[in-house]
């Protein structure tokens, strides 16, 4: 079996270096490039405008070059979060977390050369899933129904409440509201519309670029509005900055490890998006560190972790869509559109019958991502001179483009206004303290949990027991019951020793004794005086 899988590999650089396919990838990951370093554009929208073009071309050389478009926004979307705290992909709203704030600290060569080594391995781990386990994830991903999918949202959305850096309760605050915004529109299972205040554009629920742009992107700009002298819009940041020393290399390696194997098992999962895969990441290393307070302010894990993640779990995802047919996200929604759109089938028999379209894909990653590597090292100092842009200029100018980016993908202004709304309620948040990136995991995971949820419960007739008798699904539960129960013991032990610390201390004095003291004395030197 690995014999074969290799000759095929070897078979599958054959059809990718052959010079017309090799330029359309290369194509694809420089506009995939762009695209993700561009505010308020993304993949998405790039290729629903790129997949006309495929219609008159060869199956192999359009594939690749939509898929080319696809990694290489990733490579993109992080160095927009990292440099101005505008996540172009949903994704990388959690490298805003503590990538921009590395910026800020005059950090921001190191989180991108974290990141791009980051992105390298665990697209390479997630390549080599592809070729030697895909038979074996299949299996896995067969065993996950409506029960286990819920399970292990579930988790997910429970370690959301962890992220943030500063009350718990605040952040499953925001989780909640997440899923109250992302279970507007039409109801998958009655039809019924449903929380849309009136408004018909809302029947397809809220768009979740426009609510990742609003919430990171515009907050941003509001709350910076009146101080823009006192962002770093002055800093510099070298090529050799890039290089991260020894000890930065040794602080990210595990978690880049972890995240790259929490992608690759969410990978193998259809239906699951890569969003929920860094917010996992992210919760995971943070829970995990003996400094969690770290997190938010500049923590070099908080990077490497989701661009690992989503690294893996972009390359891996094209498991259950090439091999099944089920497409983890609209994106490759799209990739599946155009296999189909040049007669292919999707399913379990294409790697016998399109053989050359699989590996020629396979192998094509690995040239993808070699070529991003060289393409972002010589123009990294572009896009860091970015920075020396005054803020007057840069966001006004970032506005724009997610204006245009928003709007093109619909052409609804109506989305526009979206953007604007989710902004000025993100500033308002971030004024009082509130965490904004769970509301971005309620809102991926909300109507998720919701379909699997009544899906089960259709199911079983009725039966709750459905979510204990399914092993998988149990292990989920518990892990869940287990995540609460820590949850509430530190809290408690938390205030144990709050209340042990205040007993310890001394009381402070009565101020309003101090201060009748004070007076009296006031008052006898006045009488000493005058006598």
């Amino acid at each position: 079996m690995v014999v074969q899988s290799l000759t095929d590999l070897w078979q599958g650089f054959g059809v990718a270096l052959e010079w017309h396919n090799l330029m359309w990838s290369f194509f694809g990951v420089v506009v995939g490039n762009l695209i993700g370093v561009l505010p308020g554009m993304g993949p998405l929208s790039a290729i629903s405008l790129l997949l006309p073009l495929t219609y008159s071309m060869h199956p192999v050389p359009a594939i690749l070059m939509l898929a080319g478009v696809f990694y290489g926004s990733q490579y993109g979307g992080a160095i927009g979060a990292i440099l101005l705290n505008l996540p172009c992909h949903p994704p990388h709203a959690v490298t805003c977390l503590d990538g921009y704030p590395l910026t800020r600290q005059g950090k921001g060569g190191t989180a991108l050369g974290i990141t791009m080594i980051s992105s390298f391995f665990a697209a390479s781990v997630g390549i080599i899933v592809m070729i030697f386990l895909s038979p074996v994830l299949v299996n896995v991903a067969f065993k996950f129904g409506p029960s286990e999918l819920f399970s292990i949202m579930l988790l997910g959305l429970l370690a959301g409440g962890t992220m943030s850096s500063g009350s718990s309760v605040k952040g499953v605050a925001m989780t909640v509201f997440g899923m109250l915004i992302g279970v507007a529109g039409i109801d998958i299972n009655s039809g019924a519309i449903r929380f849309t205040f009136g408004f018909p554009e809302l029947a397809d629920g809220v768009q979740l670029v426009a609510l990742a742009l609003g919430l990171f992107g515009v907050a941003e700009f509001l709350r910076n509005v009146n101080r823009m002298h006192v962002v770093g819009s002055t800093a510099k940041v070298r090529l050799r900055d890039m290089r991260p020393s020894r000890a930065e290399l040794k602080q990210s390696f595990w978690p880049m490890v972890r995240g790259t194997g929490i992608g690759t098992l969410f990978g193998a999962m259809p239906g699951t998006g890569p969003t929920i895969t860094t917010f996992i990441a992210y919760a995971v290393e943070k829970r995990i560190s003996n400094s969690p307070e770290r997190f938010g302010k500049g923590a070099l894990e908080g990077v490497a972790a989701p661009e690992a993640s989503s690294h893996s779990k972009t390359q891996v995802d094209f498991i259950p869509t090439m091999s099944l047919g089920i497409p983890g996200d609209p994106i490759m929604a799209l990739l599946l559109g155009a296999l189909l759109i040049h007669g292919i089938q999707p399913g379990p028999l294409l790697i016998s019958k399109h053989a050359d379209i699989f590996w020629g894909l396979v192998a094509s990653f690995w040239i993808g991502n070699v070529l991003l590597v060289l393409l972002n090292v010589p123009l990294i100092q572009l896009w860091v001179k970015v920075l020396q842009v005054p803020y007057r200029f840069l966001y006004p100018s970032a506005l724009l483009f997610i204006a245009v980016g928003v709007y093109s993908t619909d052409n609804s202004l109506f989305e526009v206004g979206e953007v604007l709304l989710f902004g000025v309620v993100g500033a308002v948040l971030l004024a009082l303290e509130f965490p904004v990136a769970p509301i971005l995991l309620g809102y991926v995971l909300g109507p998720m949990i919701e379909e699997n949820f009544r899906r089960t419960l259709l199911l079983s007739h009725g039966h709750l027991s459905a979510f204990i008798l399914h092993p998988i699904s149990a292990v989920f539960i518990a892990a869940s019951a287990i995540l609460i129960a820590a949850q509430v013991y530190f809290a408690v032990l938390a205030r144990i020793r709050k209340r042990k610390l205040r007993e310890l201390l001394p009381e402070p004095p009565n101020m309003e004794q101090s201060q009748s003291a004070r007076e009296r004395e006031l008052l006898r030197g006045d009488a000493n005086q005058h006598s």
